[in-house]
């Protein structure tokens, strides 16, 4: 081998090693979503088997749509989920973060829907930085009427016009 094929050689391999660090995925962790029902419907009723199944599709959707649409990884939180479920991850202190880090995640993405009644709902979303608990990206939207197509449709909304955009303008 020849020192200029030699030299060419270390020269596409150093490219190469830095064109994939510098395109590797930013891992993040998203954590299920929280119901925050204060409807009245819900004091009397009690847990709506519907609404606890459309919380649980949440999580999937965000972790599909995270992963087809940018530079973002989803990681498996299976060895922190318990820990998660057993929260109120909104107001804990920043243990979303620590949960977020054991798994080695960069990022922390938690989600509430707010009830309000059973036409008027919110769905919130807040992506943090593991290392700073500076919020990177966050948002809401408001939904009328409590069905699986109102749901996933303002959870697709918000993914796409307003935590997507604010997560590709950090990265710029």
């Amino acid at each position: 081998m020849t020192d200029r094929l030699r030299l060419f050689l270390i020269a596409a391999a150093l490219t190469a090693s830095c064109t994939s660090q510098a395109f590797a995925a930013t891992r993040i962790a998203v954590f299920g979503f929280e119901l925050v029902d204060t409807s009245l419907d819900g004091q009397m009723r009690g847990q709506n088997p519907d609404e606890q199944r459309r919380l649980a599709a949440l999580k999937p959707r965000v972790d599909a749509f995270l992963a087809a649409n940018g530079n973002l990884q989803p990681v498996d939180i299976t060895p922190v989920r318990k820990a998660a479920e057993a929260q109120n991850l909104q107001a804990c202190g920043g243990c979303d973060l620590k949960l977020a880090q054991n798994v080695g995640a960069a990022l922390s993405l938690t989600g509430t829907v707010q009830k309000i009644s059973n036409l008027i709902l919110n769905i919130n979303m807040v992506v943090r930085d593991v290392a700073t608990g500076r919020v990177v990206a966050a948002g809401n939207a408001d939904i009328r009427s409590n069905s699986d197509a109102s749901w996933f449709r303002g959870v697709d909304w918000l993914l796409r016009h307003r935590i997507a955009q604010q997560l590709a303008g950090r990265r710029q």
